[in-house]
């Protein structure tokens, strides 16, 4: 399967199974999009490539249609047919028949999201977590219950070393005091049962003082900062208790955070602990200009950046609809446009969904399997109730089960095990992004259809515009820069 499609000037060409990504001039890619026409039509680029009749007439008609000789054409055709050789154009898919065994990998527990506090102190309009409670599920985590949450983890983890805790919300600073003697107990485990913490904070930002800042910078390998971009943006969506704004509430302090977490900061501190971080805005019908809201976070000075489209009720007068794509495609595209502008002045910054590795990134089975929601993945309520992930919490029909009993009902924790992967989603086999996105999000799938397996077609759309700017950023990076 190809997927072809031209971006600032680029005519960009990707082979879905391989993962080869080309940029070619106008010939081969008319050529390459004409060929992929009639093998949808007839199933048979090998007689195309190798049959002299058949290719005489294909180079005839590119010579006429393009103004070249004939020669040229050959040469073009003689090309692509090394590339298809090769298995980098209309490759074969040999990962499907492989899926299942690929997800029995995805099999012991890794990582666990610890939400210690189910409330908040801000009443954000959008928010999915039910202004912070959960919809009435509220309460704080206790010492007792994180520590048994980290045994849990460990006892679980089989032979894996580096595991990962998310100290989550609702808001964690209003439990910060158990956050911190939680990192202290899981340094104990570490030296105990050699393993390897790697602590999250997300935060709100309402909270932070010099004490999470100094501590976060020690312990903390990364600091996800909720911020939705420009001052009137932020301010429509994220409120106080009391319906006040709260962008100048956080701003300095997010501020702070992140300048003492540069590598100079670190190194000066003599630390050599991660300094990550990253700012996660969400946008809404409100601010369909989001990448100006991207864009007035990289001004700040925020290299790390991140925005997400609502998921919502389509009701909502928040909510985006179908209707919002091309304006939505539109503002991506402007957005990876003016990435590149300024990273030809030096002025960089990332962009979480435009960050892709072509040469590594994510191993095939993490693509094929998916985000490893209960299998690799738990969230953790305050009273010790585990969940698939942190979206599905409140969602009493998704308990798999708690950390004391362990899974207590397997048949819901085997919806996201018994072989699900990528193949099982009901569109994903005859998606050209598959492979980049490992079938999304299966929280909003759900929320959505009722249905894992069934994809949330407009976070789809969304997700291939992404991939479309991520992959053209990276041909203009090796092409320009």
């Amino acid at each position: 399967m190809l997927h072809t499609y031209s971006l600032n000037g680029f005519n960009i060409v990707v082979d879905a199974a391989s993962g080869a990504v080309h940029s070619v001039d106008e010939v081969a890619f008319d050529v390459i999009k004409t060929l992929d026409d009639a093998v949808s039509d007839d199933g048979g680029i090998d007689a195309m490539l190798s049959d002299e009749e058949c290719r005489t007439e294909i180079a005839n008609d590119i010579a006429d249609r393009h103004g070249i000789s004939e020669g040229d054409a050959e040469e073009v055709l003689d090309d692509i047919a090394e590339l298809y050789r090769e298995g980098l154009l209309w490759s074969e898919d040999i990962f499907e028949a492989a899926a299942d065994e690929i997800k029995l990998k995805q099999s012991v527990l890794k990582a666990i999201c610890l939400h210690v506090a189910h409330g908040c102190n801000m009443d954000c309009e959008y928010c999915f977590a039910g202004k912070g409670d959960y919809s009435g599920k509220g309460g704080i985590m206790s010492l007792e219950t994180g520590k048994r949450a980290l045994d849990f983890l460990v006892e679980n983890s089989g032979s894996r070393k580096n595991l990962e805790v998310d100290f989550f919300g609702g808001e964690p600073l209003i439990n910060w005091e158990v956050c911190k003697e939680l990192v202290a107990y899981g340094r104990a485990l570490e030296k105990k049962h050699g393993k390897k913490f790697n602590f999250t904070l997300t935060t709100n930002g309402v909270l932070i003082d010099d004490d999470v800042i100094e501590f976060t910078n020690k312990e903390m390998n990364n600091v996800v900062l909720s911020l939705d971009g420009r001052k009137e943006t932020h301010d429509r969506m994220r409120h106080s208790k009391a319906g006040d704004g709260t962008y100048d509430d956080i701003i300095g302090n997010f501020k702070a955070l992140v300048e003492s977490r540069t590598d100079e900061a670190a190194n000066a501190r003599g630390e050599r602990r991660s300094s990550e971080y990253y700012m996660r805005g969400t946008y809404t019908a409100y601010n369909k200009d989001f990448a100006a809201d991207v864009l007035a976070m990289a001004d700040m000075g925020f290299k790390e950046t991140s925005i997400e489209p609502v998921v919502s009720e389509p009701d909502l007068p928040y909510a985006l609809h179908e209707e919002d794509l091309p304006r939505l495609f539109e503002e991506y595209e402007n957005l990876a446009l003016e990435m590149l502008e300024r990273e030809r002045k030096g002025e960089g910054f990332n962009f979480y969904h435009y960050t892709l590795d072509l040469n590594g990134g994510p191993c095939i089975y993490k693509r094929v399997a998916g985000c490893g929601v209960a299998t690799e993945y738990l969230a953790v309520t305050p009273t010790g109730d585990l969940y698939p992930c942190h979206q599905f919490v409140g969602d009493d029909d998704m308990i798999v089960g708690n950390i004391y009993d362990g899974i207590t009902k397997p048949e819901t924790a085997e919806i996201f095990s018994n072989g699900n992967n990528i193949y099982t989603r009901d569109k994903c086999e005859e998606c050209w992004a598959r492979l980049y996105c490992a079938g999304g999000c299966a929280a909003n799938n759900y929320h959505a259809n009722g249905d894992i397996n069934r994809v949330y077609e407009f976070g789809c759309r969304l997700h291939r515009k992404r991939i479309e700017c991520a992959l053209m950023l990276a041909v203009a990076r090796s092409e320009v820069l």
